[in-house]
């Protein structure tokens, strides 16, 4: 690491130009390098499930693990470790400094779009999981990104975009921001120390994040005494004097727009000073010096991590994520009595890796629970019949798993021309000839259908294009097939040379690269195991007319299902089901419904989900129903379902750490990180979310009362409490003590855990401590401290967990600080927030306050 003498000295060498463009960045991914003074281009990356590299699509293949609420389920500090330095070799091999991750932000509600993307509704377990994260990630030498620097908790109006000319702002108290809001931050940089931080796209009590001095300057840079970078959101940058004096380092990403030649006029006009752009400039020198010790190349390739090390973390992380809610008649976990296995549902067939949008990738590989189920099942002499029972996309599903090239390879071949290859080209009905003339450039190998035109060869193809996508395509089911595309452009589909879909766009619609228009067709009479010529040809001439975020040639997504009848897809299934010992119904949520840019509507599953679910579980009790969601879902099936297991999205191994827990190789351990809600109308942020109260603004009016200490304040029972998940075995809590709280209030509270069941197992004991003497109205109780221990059968261990202030204090926003009265707290210990196991009682002396860490 250099030290500040190497700054000032690299300082002093910068002309007031150069720094200036320091303070942007280069295209999407990079820093400004200067090469004559040895300052290299730094290479960001997203996250935070994993590091995509700098493509959106079609990129470098990456190891994708659990979403963040999957990890924050585990309550597993040196699991997340282990998954932090993973990822951090993974950007080794992508060449890449600095990780766009992890994100802190506390979910309000089950309806935000980038819910699964945070590891907790509570602050203390969100932070602590985050620094495990970030500590792991920087052992390897890479940045991680703590973000979104604040209350960027919901999609809508989250940012200026083409329909809104305003950012929303949340009306938050300062109890609330600071207990709530602010607490991950604050956990994490105390714990951590990441090297970046993000800020939100939204504004804060009416001023944007990226310019709000008092939550970056106050409270950041002074109260914390943060020492790493502040970058922008990507285009989250409002102002040129404002973001730079409240000390916003680096605007993301380039061309600039609000620095670059604005920001050399302020310095004229004397509205800043030389002084406030070197503190800036600062800062990103010293992640660049960070990133030079790590040894990681820069500008170098992109490659991937797939080995049997990483892939044995992949599926531990996958099974520690899965919670186990009901299993009342023990039919978990399945064993060789079980000779008939129905699998069911839609999101059996298909790995739902994880969200959409910042945290989607390319898997290395992926295991759907099908495929994950029949290969445990094998291993006990069990038979696997599958069917759909009922779809639940709501954009038809990419066409990945039936398409192939000619030679066999993966995906499909691109090629792009710079005019029309034929005069015929865009026609409903062209002449194909054997062989296109010349490409001016192809792409030999697309892993993915859906594939984001951003990483051309620019010297060798114009904005303005043609292209031909060609594959193969293998139905794996007889029947006709709705088949979907996704453009940017004018655009056809053709099954065997003959029109299926046709797709022209106006300049207003479709041409959104993350969200375009569905264009759908029925192709008739497929068959099975059958090959068909697969092509679309693209016009992008409507590129010319609208101003995309980054550098883009258009989008190309094909997706495709067979055509059901809802009906007689459910009676499917529910005959299989009873001529099963035992049915495996897996349903839930995808990246078409949790993703970044959308809220969701409701708390519903899709279509006729429900309807499946109970139908099924009338048919054969022996039913185990898998809920695959980031965030929660309503159930109203869920008293007739007496198997029922929340898998989060899983990562490449979800479907083989599903069949783990399922048939007993992993004893679940997880539990809940979200409080889940009988319906939508009791959340406490049910009237406050979304569009508001009034228009911009959304006031956070249930203060301090987030989640379980909503729930818990109005005496209201949610439908699964925070903190809850059961074991194949048992276990008993006795003996609690603690020691006398320190006058700087340090204590700890021991207390022993015994496997009281058949099977060897792990237990994640909570601590919660609630003020019995509080001035201030405070939650009945709150998460201070988790530990989790493994035991055998039988076998006792005595936990000891060691707490501080931070355990005992509330923040008075009255004096501006925080503050631990003197008088009696509260300690319970027990298995959720619901199942307290032990309860005792400290006392603090005298009252004293503090600021700061």
């Amino acid at each position: 690491m250099a030290s500040h003498s190497d700054i000032e000295t690299l300082l002093s060498k910068l002309s007031t130009p150069q720094k200036v463009q320091l303070l942007t960045g280069v295209g999407w991914w990079h820093t400004q390098a200067f090469p004559e003074l040895d300052i290299p281009a730094l290479r960001f990356s997203d996250g935070p499930n994993g590091a995509r590299g700098t493509r959106f699509f079609n990129g470098v293949p990456s190891s994708c693990f659990p979403s963040s609420t999957g990890m924050g389920s585990s309550f597993d500090v040196d699991l997340i470790h282990t998954i932090g330095q993973a990822i951090g070799e993974e950007c080794r091999a992508k060449s890449t400094h600095v990780l766009l991750g992890p994100t802190v932000n506390t979910q309000r509600s089950p309806l935000g779009g980038r819910g699964f993307e945070s590891f907790s509704e509570d602050p203390h377990l969100n932070g602590t999981i985050a620094a495990a994260y970030i500590n792991g990630l920087q052992s390897k030498g890479v940045s991680a990104t703590i973000k979104h620097f604040a209350t960027n908790d919901q999609e809508f109006e989250r940012r200026v975009h083409a329909k809104s000319c305003l950012t929303l702002t949340g009306e938050v108290s300062e109890r609330a921001l600071r207990e709530i809001y602010l607490k991950p931050f604050q956990i994490a940089i105390k714990n951590s120390n990441p090297w970046a931080l993000m800020t939100a796209y939204n504004r804060l009590n009416g001023v944007h994040a990226s310019e709000n001095n008092k939550l970056l300057q106050d409270i950041l840079l002074k109260e914390w005494g943060y020492q790493g970078l502040v970058m922008s959101d990507w285009t989250g940058v409002y102002s040129t004097v404002e973001s730079l004096k409240a000390g916003l380092d680096l605007e993301m990403p380039g061309p600039s727009v609000m620095r670059g030649a604005a920001l050399e006029r302020v310095l004229i006009g004397q509205k800043i000073s030389l002084g406030d752009i070197d503190r800036r400039v600062e800062r990103i020198l010293r992640l660049v010096q960070r990133a030079k010790a790590s040894g990681i190349l820069f500008d170098g390739p992109e490659g991937s991590v797939d080995t049997p090390e990483v892939r044995k973390v992949l599926r531990t992380a996958a099974a520690d994520s899965i919670v186990l809610l009901k299993n009342d008649k023990k039919i978990l976990p399945l064993t060789a009595g079980y000779k008939k296995i129905a699998v069911i549902g839609p999101n059996a067939k298909v790995a739902v890796t994880s969200g959409g949008g910042s945290a989607s990738l390319l898997s290395t590989y992926t295991v759907s629970p099908l495929e994950g189920i029949r290969a445990a099942a094998q291993k006990i002499g069990a038979d696997v019949k599958y069917t759909l029972g009922t779809p639940s996309n709501r954009y038809l599903p990419l066409l990945d798993p039936f398409i192939h090239q000619a030679n066999g390879q993966l995906g499909a071949y691109l090629e792009f021309w710079n005019e029309t290859p034929t005069a015929d080209f865009m026609s409903t009905s062209p002449v194909f000839p054997e062989k296109l003339p010349e490409s001016a450039w192809g792409t030999p190998t697309l892993r993915s259908n859906c594939v984001l035109l951003d990483g051309v060869d620019e010297t060798k193809v114009n904005t303005i294009c043609w292209m031909r996508y060609s594959t193969k395509f293998t139905p794996d089911e007889d029947g006709d097939w709705e088949l979907g595309l996704n453009i940017i452009g004018h655009g056809n589909l053709f099954i065997d040379h003959k029109l299926v879909v046709e797709f022209i766009p106006t300049v207003e619609g479709g041409l959104d690269p993350f969200n375009g228009k569905d264009i759908r067709g029925i192709a008739k009479g497929l068959k099975a195991g059958q090959e068909y010529d697969l092509e679309i040809r693209v016009s992008n001439a409507v590129l010319a007319a609208v101003a995309l975020p980054f550098r883009c040639w258009g989008v190309i997504r094909a997706g495709g299902i067979r055509i059901v009848d809802a009906d007689e897809a459910i009676q499917e299934a529910v005959v299989l089901a009873k001529e099963s010992d035992v049915a495996i119904l897996v349903i839930g949520l995808n990246n078409d419904w949790e993703t970044e840019g959308k809220d969701r509507e409701d708390m519903e599953l899709p279509g006729y989900t429900n309807k499946l679910v109970s139908e099924v579980l009338l048919a054969n009790p022996n039913t185990v129903v898998v809920n695959q969601s980031g965030t929660p879902v309503r159930m109203p099936w869920i008293n007739e379902a007496n198997t029922l297991l929340q898998a989060f999205y899983g990562g490449n191994e979800s479907g083989n750490g599903l069949a783990d827990v399922l048939f007993g190789t992993v004893n679940p351990a997880a539990k809940l990180p979200l409080t889940f809600p009988i319906r939508l109308e009791d959340n406490p942020s049910f009237l406050s979310f979304g569009e508001g109260q009034e228009p911009g603004k959304v006031h956070y009016n249930e203060g301090i009362f987030v989640g379980y200490r909503s729930y818990e304040a109005r005496k209201l029972a949610p439908l699964l409490p925070f903190g809850y998940g059961l074991s194949y075995t048992s276990f008993e809590y006795a003996d609690l003590k603690s020691t006398e709280i320190s006058a700087d209030g340090n204590f700890e509270v021991s207390f022993n855990v015994k496997n009281t069941g058949e099977v060897e197992g792990r237990e994640v004991a909570q601590l919660y401590v609630s003020d019995r003497q509080a001035s201030v109205p405070r939650a009945v109780k709150e998460l201070k401290g988790f530990t989790k221990v493994n035991l055998k059968p039988g076998e006792t261990k005595q936990v000891t967990i060691a707490l501080d202030r931070e355990a005992l204090s509330f923040y008075n926003d009255r004096e501006m600080r925080w503050t631990a009265e003197s008088g009696k707290f509260g300690i319970a210990v027990g298995a959720s927030s619901a199942d307290i196991r032990l309860e005792g009682e400290v006392e603090l002396a005298k009252t004293f306050t503090w600021t700061g860490l």
